[in-house]
């Protein structure tokens, strides 16, 4: 015999809570009202249990449910491949500072750096023994072979080599049969230190020259090359290691100033500084330390040396000049950045030259 449950049913034991519990308790059958079914139907609530599966009160309370992943299509539908994330969302791979996942944007940054990309040995070989300047070679950990020479020839003409690993070959230069050998060549040519001399010699004028020591930001070494050749300097030095060198982005800053300025790049620029000494130049170092450039003799031929954004000059290249200058401050900073501080030196010594 059936009859409809109800609220507060004297008949119904206490837990009985599930359909299958109430038509079968104590013996008796029991059919649900819609009021009283539909708390069952209702997917808001927390304890009702979910259409064809289980819950804690099947399992137990140490049941914890499934988490969809949120690429998963729902339930009776059937969609396609899941959309990617976006680039900037996904998680890149970055080797030695490459991002091997951003192609793109890796060439972008490659146009930016204004040195031209050389991938393959016998095109490395070829620019190295010709006339075009060569910043720095990148050699694959492992390579054999016409390597050994290629180090030799770049050696030999004080080109910097470095070892590194296959994906950083792979992402300098992508998509090209590079042999494990790649080459950055400068779009513009260095000066030789007989231009610089011959230029003070063609102005009548003592030799006036502006060394950089380890300045990396190539915003920086386009200011200075733009205020020397303002000032009347005679040519600029950079070092080859540890330093910015001759790219776009120089170019751009000076304003036209490093198609007639000598940009000159040595491999040791304290020994430089010594043949500077030997040729009759005073080398003069920029640091807080020394004397104020108000009261120094800035005559005569001379050459002064800008240290790094951070550093300043290093110690064996201070070691090696003869004074060293310094501007008063008179703020609360005590520095000014390393193109301002050459501006105000130069200028002051092509003051002293009257």
């Amino acid at each position: 015999m059936q009859r409809h449950l109800e609220k507060n049913d004297p008949g119904i034991p206490a837990g009985a809570h599930c359909p299958e519990q109430m038509m079968h308790c104590a013996g008796r059958t029991y059919k649900m009202s819609k009021r009283d079914n539909k708390r069952f139907n209702d997917s808001t609530r927390k304890s009702a249990p979910k259409r064809g599966g289980k819950n804690r009160r099947d399992y137990g309370d140490n049941y914890e449910p499934k988490r969809q992943s949120r690429s998963a299509a729902p339930s009776g539908r059937r969609t396609s491949a899941s959309p990617k994330r976006p680039a900037a969302e996904s998680r890149s791979r970055r080797v030695l500072g490459f991002d091997m996942d951003a192609r793109d944007e890796f060439r972008q940054n490659i146009g930016n750096d204004g040195l031209e990309v050389i991938a393959g040995r016998n095109p490395v070989t070829e620019a190295l023994t010709g006339e075009r300047e060569v910043e720095r070679v990148f050699i694959a950990d492992g390579a054999e072979g016409s390597v050994s020479k290629i180090v030799a020839i770049a050696r030999e003409q004080g080109v910097i080599v470095d070892f590194v690993p296959k994906e950083k070959i792979d992402a300098m230069a992508p998509g090209t049969k590079h042999q494990g050998v790649v080459a950055k060549v400068s779009e513009y040519s260095y000066a030789d230190m007989e231009e610089v001399f011959a230029r003070a010699e063609a102005a009548g004028e003592d030799p006036f020259i502006v060394i950089l020591d380890e300045v990396t930001d190539p915003h920086n070494l386009g200011a200075i090359i733009r205020t020397a050749e303002c000032a009347g300097a005679h040519g600029v030095i950079i070092p080859k290691r540890r330093a910015a060198s001759l790219t776009q982005t120089v170019a751009l800053t000076a304003a036209g100033a490093i198609e007639c300025m000598p940009v000159v790049q040595v491999t040791n620029l304290a020994r430089t500084i010594e043949e500077l000494k030997e040729k009759g130049i005073w080398v003069g170092a920029a640091d807080m330390d020394g004397e104020s450039y108000f009261e120094a003799n800035l005559t005569g031929p001379i050459a002064i040396v800008i240290g790094n954004e951070g550093k300043g000059v290093g110690r064996l290249v201070k070691e090696k000049c003869d004074f060293v200058l310094s501007i008063p401050m008179y703020g609360k900073i005590n520095s000014l950045n390393a193109s301002n501080a050459a501006a105000v030196l130069m200028y002051g010594i092509r003051r002293a030259r009257g």
